[in-house]
């Protein structure tokens, strides 16, 4: 008897090791960092716009009547509240979104 492994044996022994860890190994999630910044930069455009559509609507109204700002600065505050109203449906619809995905990561560790 000699004192030198059987080559076959281990291959199979290192196959099998393989097999047992790619089934223990849980998937590697790809996080990808830039939508976050998109989902910010959304955020922020619909604010902007928001209060944009606002200020136009009260400076076309303050001239269409000849009046002083009051027109501009109620609109504007108009858009102010909208484009909150829009920032914070769109955050919970990225909450939601988020929550569905880690309940699919458990479902799928499960």
């Amino acid at each position: 008897m000699s004192d030198a492994p059987d080559p076959s044996k281990l291959q199979k022994l290192e196959a099998r090791i393989n097999a047992a860890k790619a089934v223990k190994e849980p998937e590697r999630r790809h996080h990808d960092h830039h939508s976050a910044a998109g989902a910010a930069w959304r955020m922020v455009i619909e604010l902007v716009v928001g209060m944009g559509i606002g200020f136009g609507i009260g400076y076309g109204l303050d001239r269409l009547f000849g009046t002083i700002p009051i027109f501009l600065i109620l609109f504007t505050l108009l858009g102010f509240a909208a484009g909150i109203r829009t920032m914070m449906r769109t955050a919970a619809e990225i909450q939601e979104q988020n929550a569905r995905a880690e309940q699919d990561a458990k479902a799928k560790d499960q």
